[in-house]
């Protein structure tokens, strides 16, 4: 956990929870950096509709390796700072996973 910042990802009842950052309109769906405690996420879909909170559910859950219905939005639904809360795996476990693929 070395490189993610504090209070980034937090265990909660049943899993953990994810603090994001998106970026829509990206030219792909990709994690970029740590950004303020957040997970910075580029997101191919436009914010419109909830289309690129259905993308961030869907990629989250795809680098997780979990299903997609363990991903769900618990918070920042209208905002570009949202928080993820997935289900079924550990902080420890998404910090191990996050670390190798965000430096």
């Amino acid at each position: 956990m070395s490189n993610i910042p504090e209070g980034a990802i937090c265990d909660c009842p049943g899993g953990c929870r994810i603090n994001c950052l998106a970026t829509p309109r990206a030219s792909r769906n990709a994690l970029s950096a740590w950004h303020d405690n957040r997970l910075k996420v580029a997101l191919a879909a436009p914010p419109v509709d909830g289309e690129a909170n259905k993308t961030l559910v869907k990629f989250m859950a795809e680098v997780l390796k979990v299903p997609k219905s363990a991903v769900s939005m618990a918070g920042g639904e209208s905002s570009r700072r949202k928080v993820l809360a997935v289900s079924g795996i550990s902080a420890a476990k998404v910090a191990e996973i996050l670390s190798e693929l965000v430096k």
